[in-house]
């Protein structure tokens, strides 16, 4: 188990061979590459062409990768879909917000623990946070539908929480200022680590903060919120990525 980090220290955590492998796919549009690109670029994050080999095997076998005819590999449906959740945390597509707000309410009963602990989930990913048991809100800045299935066991609202100020009520619902202490932690990390397996790493943690972050309208974000910095940040490593995946296809000239 690793160690927690520091309060406001990036939480780093070491990466496997299918952590670099799956970082690699994941960073990668189409999400699909030649097996001897994959474990070329693997070997330049301290992977050996045989753990490579041996783990891209395993992860198709348990069903994280599909192989394709060249041969190669590509994203599974399930990983294809925490790929859109990570492209959307880089790149969030919001809306003006004109001071409503986005109630989702609990409706079923009769859930086991599991089954409430996968809609907690849910709901937090959709970037909701929840105001008392059963009632979950966000500004609605957000352009993202929510889930068909999520109806047959909630209902969506609009409303204008009139109890208390807009920004108020955000800091209540999120950690907006230990949030922040992490993202300039974690840019001041990127900024200083030059070994390409300590940057994969770096920004394998960049998104994994991105996902937590609640892409609230900037009336009720503190000052100099370090968000669009963390952003620009990780698209200019994702450039920096395609940039050698791209180098890896090219056929010697």
């Amino acid at each position: 188990m690793n160690d927690p980090a520091p309060p406001g220290e990036p939480a780093l955590r070491p990466l496997s061979a299918r952590s670099v492998l799956l970082s690699l796919l994941l960073g990668t549009h189409p999400p699909e590459l030649p097996a001897r690109d994959l474990v070329h670029l693997a070997e330049r994050f301290g992977v050996g062409s045989s753990t490579a080999r041996a783990a891209l095997s395993r992860m198709a076998s348990a069903g994280d990768l599909r192989r394709t005819g060249e041969p190669g590999y590509r994203l599974s449906e399930r990983l294809l879909e925490r790929q859109r959740r990570q492209d959307e945390a880089v790149r969030p597509h919001t809306r003006p917000w004109d001071g409503e707000w986005e109630m989702v309410v609990i409706t079923a009963t009769g859930r086991g623990p599991a089954e409430r602990a996968e809609l907690r989930a849910r709901l937090a990913a959709l970037r909701l946070a929840e105001l008392r048991e059963g009632v979950w809100l966000r500004p609605a800045n957000l352009r993202r539908p929510l889930p068909g299935d999520l109806g047959r066991v909630a209902e969506r609202y609009t409303c204008r929480p009139g109890d208390r100020p807009d920004a108020e009520l955000a800091a209540a619902l999120w950690p907006l200022d230990a949030w922040a202490d992490t993202a300039r932690a974690l840019l001041a990390h990127v900024d200083a680590v030059r070994d390409p397996a300590g940057r994969l790493t770096a920004f394998a943690a960049v998104v994994r903060h991105l996902l937590a972050d609640p892409v609230l309208p900037p009336p009720l974000l503190p000052d100099d919120w370090p968000g669009p910095a963390l952003r620009d940040a990780y698209t200019r490593y994702q450039r920096e990525q395609a940039g050698r995946v791209r180098a890896e296809g090219d056929p010697p000239g």
